[in-house]
């Protein structure tokens, strides 16, 4: 039996679902799903496939509409069992055997030392977007978007300069068109996926930055890890503030985020790319800011045109997908909402449909099976969204 097999297998023997306590969602008034223009019907068909591994080794669901907490469930599985044969085995997802970047060590993965912070995976990238938009909202990060990256290195220490990588430039990273030689199209597990490769090393940014160019910059979009990690390096070039402490004084403490943790690379800089450990509600959160386009409590954290540049279409990855500032836009496969999103690897959604005033978050440790569940998730939310009018006074977005 392959080992993807005997995973999702003993998850199932595993698992059990539970409501959390209430005040684990306290942020938010809790209410029933009909309330607010969800079918519980359908959310229990959602929460039942979960259990029976529709969707394997599910974490957490949340679904919130109109500012209300509206249907919570959480899953609890023995990863100890499920990965151990993997724990002990070094290879792509476990490089070092101990530490964060054994992904198979439940001391480390998916929750921070048994806490309640969940990995983010390339969630982590949204967050880094919403923090570079934090610092240029209290002007501390001054630099346009389309300064050359090499404005932040010496560039007689760059390897592989030509016109084009002169010509590389900020948004080029975050809209993931950088031109760099970079395939993260294999699985994540594979030795040739080049995030994995990065990981193995101690020079992260060196890594990415002395890779040589592939495209005109701009022209081509090409996911990359590598191009995100860039941007810690380059914010604290900029700021002169780490990534990690500015996030927490502008977004995590505003929102209310106490429990969290930020990975690092081996020379000590934030882990941009994959490194953020939140809680489910903490994700919520996040999505809560750009549902109301940088207004948190009436708090402006993010500036409104940030936001909406960030969940424009930017990069054309294909197969129905957009790309913003290092963020997804999926949409219904009908194509009939817009929708803003975070994807991470293992199963981390986080779901903004602004039109129906919805956010979904799912945390998951699916972690031997490349594929990708967030158009099964989308098309099973939209299942249960009937038409609804948020109340006035659960709009927290400014007025236009």
């Amino acid at each position: 039996m392959s080992a993807v097999l005997i995973a999702i297998f003993l998850s199932l023997l595993a698992l059990t679902a539970e409501a959390a306590p209430a005040s684990s969602g306290a942020e938010w008034p809790q209410v029933t799903p009909e309330s607010v223009g969800l079918d519980p019907l359908a959310l229990d068909a959602i929460d039942a496939d979960f259990r029976n591994g529709i969707v394997p080794l599910l974490d957490s669901l949340l679904v919130l509409r109109c500012g209300s907490l509206a249907y919570e469930r959480h899953y609890t599985h023995d990863y100890a069992t499920i990965y151990t044969k993997e724990a002990h085995e070094v290879g792509p997802l476990n490089p070092y055997l101990t530490g964060p970047y054994n992904y198979f060590d439940p001391n480390w993965h998916p929750y921070w030392h048994g806490g309640t912070a969940h990995t983010m995976q390339s969630i982590t990238k949204s967050v880094t977007s919403a923090t570079i938009g934090a610092a240029i909202l209290r002007g501390d990060f001054k630099a346009p978007l389309d300064t050359p990256v090499l404005h932040w290195f010496d560039a007689a220490r760059v390897k592989h300069i030509d016109a084009r990588k002169r010509r590389l430039t900020l948004r080029h990273l975050l809209t993931m068109s950088s031109g760099l030689d970079w395939n993260e199209d294999l699985p994540y597990a594979d030795p040739k996926n080049a995030a994995s490769l990065m990981e193995a090393t101690r020079d992260w940014v060196a890594f990415v930055i002395d890779r040589p160019m592939a495209y005109e910059p701009g022209t081509h979009f090409a996911y990359s890890s590598g191009v995100s990690e860039l941007l810690a390096y380059i914010f604290r070039k900029e700021t002169g503030r780490d990534l990690e402490d500015y996030a927490r004084s502008y977004l995590f403490e505003p929102l209310g985020i106490h429990e969290y943790h930020w990975k690092r690379s081996p020379l000590g800089e934030v882990d941009s790319e994959g490194g953020l450990f939140l809680p489910a509600y903490g994700l919520a959160k996040i999505g809560e800011l750009y549902l109301n386009l940088g207004l948190w409590q009436g708090q402006r954290l993010l500036g409104e045109d940030w936001v909406r540049d960030s969940v424009t279409a930017r990069s054309d990855p294909g197969d129905g997908y957009r790309y913003g500032y290092q963020w997804w836009l999926p949409q219904y496969k009908d194509g009939s909402r817009p929708v803003w999103a975070g994807f991470g690897f293992g199963g981390q959604y986080l779901f903004v449909i602004p039109e129906d005033g919805v956010i979904a978050v799912t945390t998951a440790w699916n972690i031997l099976d490349p594929k990708y569940y967030d158009r099964i998730i989308l098309e099973k939310l939209r299942s249960a969204v009937k038409p609804f009018s948020c109340p006035a006074s659960s709009i927290l977005r400014e007025k236009n």
